[in-house]
């Protein structure tokens, strides 16, 4: 394609005449139109369209001036094909008149510049090359306003400062036709030269780099917010704020500000920094919101902290009491267990979708939250005794546990999946044994969520003597009554218990935990399908308004809590994304998802393939056999046949996907093979293969070795039965005790796309600049809004060659309109 357009640039580019053109020679065409083409690309692995896209292309016809192959067009756009795509669908076709729209026009930019972000003191370079019939000349500009004595295809500012930063643009003239560049964004970060990050550090070729860290900060409510962070990189990075693992409704700027925060805007804060190829992310931090604080003297004035400080130093009739306006957590910390694939017993369903929604909703009231799927006996113990080393006191502890159960003597006692069929006591985790335990770290609130049955096991005959200290401060809420049975939806597809179904819709709710419980059984109890049959049951000794959604206040603690935080972040973390270069010349991508604390999604995309190949697939393969995972399951095209439901929506498309599951199990460091095939053009059709072996250490909950045998100080010592193992003196103990940090990662992954995107208007740039700019919010509710990722946007259907294509970030918005009208004035 010497004589058409680059093979490499994207359909979705393609301007407003060329789109027309095409599309009118394809609509027209019956045999060789529209219709045939979208067979011929539904047969490519790489640009899906299936029938229902044939059919909403086939119903443009019903419109006024629709057109199916505009619609075609647009789908294939979205989807990344590229006009190489586009040339060799059309050959296929046959369909020489559309090849011919193809050919390259009189003048052609064949480099656009980058948008970029880099360190103040740093060299910028922009590049805009274009060829053409005659000579071409060059005119930059920055904004609406000409940059003197830039003529060259190259612009070169050296060193950059604060103020260069902004938005750029180049006119190529060629004879009597001129064409603009993309828009291209320059963020320039001021950074201390004298750290490690200053001059020369960094390369804008290579990866992403973050180089300036948010910072915690303690206000007091009504104070202001200011966040900032910064990252290094071409193209420019893509910014998303996080509060508690949940991105927030409209924070894309590098500099997060809150005016006027309140309570509810306490919590863990980063940054998620992306570009087209890869993801990081910045350092967490806690910002806290202190309660208001009222100072009472004699009983009858109230002034601030700063008045009662000189009063109290003059007189010593007067004295003051700091009361806070509510109750507060030191900290929270929640573990939900869904067992549902047992060896020995029925199968669940309704556990994978329970604690996944609990997860998300739980994470919005602040809880360092850890879920985890199918856990053995040993597993259990082990994750409820790294659970209780994050205790201590004035925290909130929450507990949920789904799956099979059973209740004895006014004891609760939680399955594992390997429990021996009949089970007894010793095989299982008896909950009142935890409570004891963490009734001892003198724990400010526990909470107690037993979605399971509680009938009498009739082969167990045991009644363990657990003494409760009598404490204020516990709270149980039963799906079912004693001797009762909980149930789960019969359902071909997936869906919630019925105690998680009326759950979720009141646990955010501002009130205290038994007024929420309370309402739910209210909801429960109108329930047909298992009125009569299962209803809630709450027991509480709780004599304060303890709710869960209190503030978090880290008092004498702090010091704790922060080791605790960092210890199960570490606990917690995906391995980064990462590109895979062959010899063959083709590149692959890997990336990763958290669906669970103990389950992860790789998926492999080509994001690079010789054009010389005509077939190139990869798949990963060779896991450690301690995750059991089935090969017919893996690499698959859809997340739904590997078992990926509940996060389909949020993984990138067009890839291989593979879940590996139970990562609890895993002993060693996960190592697998990247498997690479293609054939070549110019060879036979036998496949050639490539590998590469990948090592991304001991992904999330992995890292806590829950596989190991049962630890000396775990919840067994409480359970002290004759059958019992923890009175046998060969139980040896566990290795040395690890402290755990339950991070927010259910949602995390990398599904940032860029963005083709077309501008009218400059002006309403003004005060909203991208990686400079700043994300700000008023007192908006954030904490149910789910982001909205690679959402491609397709051709443009306005008419006119001025319309300027670029592809950037979301910050540049209608910026045409009056650039080019400045254009015409200065031309007059």
């Amino acid at each position: 394609m010497s004589d058409s357009v680059d093979r490499s640039t994207k359909i979705n580019l393609l301007k407003e005449p060329l789109v027309k053109k095409l599309c009118d020679v394809l609509d027209k065409s019956s045999s060789k139109g529209w219709r045939k083409l979208g067979e011929i690309v539904g047969n490519d692995r790489r640009v899906k369209v299936s029938s229902d896209d044939m059919e909403m292309c086939s119903l443009k016809v019903l419109q006024l001036e629709g057109s199916p192959s505009r619609m075609l067009l647009r789908l294939m756009g979205e989807r990344g094909c590229t006009m190489g795509h586009l040339s060799d669908y059309l050959h296929t076709l046959g369909n020489s008149e559309a090849l011919n729209c193809l050919k390259s026009s009189a003048l052609q930019i064949v480099i656009q510049p980058q948008s970029v972000a880099l360190i103040s003191g740093h060299n910028l370079r922009l590049s805009c090359h274009a060829v053409g019939k005659s000579p071409v000349q060059y005119q930059w500009f920055k904004a609406k306003e000409e940059i003197s004595n830039s003529f060259s295809p190259d612009l070169v500012i050296s060193p950059v400062h604060l103020k260069d930063a902004g938005f750029y643009i180049c006119r190529v003239n060629c004879g009597d036709t001129f064409e603009f560049s993309q828009w291209a964004q320059v963020d320039v970060l001021n950074v201390n030269t004298s750290s490690s990050y200053g001059h020369g550090f960094y390369s804008l070729e290579g990866r992403l780099k973050v180089v300036i860290q948010p910072q915690p900060q303690r206000l007091h409510g009504g104070e202001t917010l200011q966040l900032e962070c910064g990252a290094v990189g071409r193209p420019i990075p893509r910014y998303q704020w996080h509060r508690n693992g949940v991105p927030i409704l409209n924070a894309t700027k590098r500099k997060l500000v809150i005016p006027h925060v309140m309570q509810d805007h306490h919590g863990r804060y980063r940054c998620e920094i992306s570009s087209s190829t890869e993801r990081t992310w910045t350092s967490e931090v806690d910002i806290v919101i202190a309660p208001r604080i009222s100072v009472q003297i004699s009983g009858a004035v109230e002034c601030s902290e700063d008045d009662v400080y000189a009063i109290g130093a003059d007189s010593s009739e007067l004295f003051q009491s700091i009361i806070p306006e509510q109750p507060y957590a030191t900290d929270k910390v929640a573990l939900l267990i869904g067992n549902l694939s047992y060896q020995n017993h029925p199968k669940l369903k309704a556990p994978m979708v329970d604690v996944y929604d609990l997860t998300n909703l739980l994470r919005q009231l602040n809880f360092k939250v850890v879920s985890l799927l199918d856990l053995t006996e040993s597993e259990m113990r082990n994750a409820v005794d790294e659970f209780l080393s994050l205790l201590h006191k004035g925290v909130y502890g929450l507990l949920y546990y789904a799956g099979h159960g059973y209740e004895n003597y006014g004891n609760s006692f939680m399955v594992p999946v390997d429990a021996p069929n009949p089970y007894r006591s010793a095989n299982c985790l008896c909950v009142q044994s935890i409570l004891k335990l963490m009734q001892e770290k003198e724990t400010g609130l526990n909470v107690f969520l037993l979605d399971m049955c509680r009938k009498r096991n009739i082969h167990d005959d045991s009644a363990p003597n657990i003494i409760l200290r009598v404490t204020a401060n516990i709270v149980f809420g039963y799906a079912t009554c004693q001797d009762a049975e909980a149930f789960e939806l019969s359902s071909s597809g997936f869906t919630n218990g019925v105690f998680v179904k009326f759950l979720k819709k009141r646990l955010l709710d501002d009130e205290k935990i038994t007024v929420v419980l309370d309402r739910v059984a209210e909801d429960m109890g109108q329930f047909d399908a298992t009125k009569g049959k299962q209803a809630l049951e709450i027991r509480s000794s709780l004599s304060e308004r303890r709710a869960l959604t209190d503030p978090i206040l880290p008092g004498d603690s702090a010091d704790l809590a922060q080791v605790h935080s960092r210890q199960w972040a570490k606990a917690h973390k995906l391995p980064e994304s990462m590109c895979l270069d062959f010899d063959c010349g083709a590149q692959i991508k890997l990336g990763f998802a958290a669906e669970f604390s103990n389950v992860l999604v790789i998926y492999t995309r080509i994001v690079k393939k010789p054009e010389d190949m005509s077939f190139c697939q990869a798949h990963v393969t060779d896991f450690s056999q301690d995750l059991d995972v089935d090969p017919k399951e893996m690499n698959r095209e859809t997340p739904e046949e590997t078992g990926i439901y509940l996060l389909s929506s949020s993984l990138p498309q067009h890839c291989l996907y593979t879940r590996l599951s139970s990562l609890q199990k895993l002993r060693e460091e996960l190592v697998f093979t990247v498997c690479l095939q293609g054939t070549f053009i110019a060879m036979d059709d036998d496949p050639i293969h490539w590998t590469k072996s990948v090592n991304i250490g001991k992904p999330l909950i992995a890292r806590l070795d829950l596989h190991q045998a049962v630890r000396r100080n775990s919840c067994l010592q409480t359970c002290l039965m004759p059958h019992s193992p923890s009175v046998s003196p060969c139980h040896s103990p566990g290795p040395e005790h690890h402290q755990l940090h339950l991070h927010h990662q259910v949602h995390d992954c990398n599904r940032l796309s860029p963005q083709h995107h077309y501008l009218d208007m400059y002006d309403r740039l003004q005060g909203a600049v991208g990686g400079s700019g700043e994300s700000c919010y008023d007192n908006v509710s954030h904490s149910c809004y789910e982001a909205q990722f690679n959402s491609a946007v397709g051709l443009s259907s306005s008419p006119g060659r001025l319309s300027i294509p670029i592809e950037t970030t979301d910050d540049i918005n209608e910026l045409q309109t009056v650039f080019i009208n400045s254009l015409q004035l200065q031309q007059q």
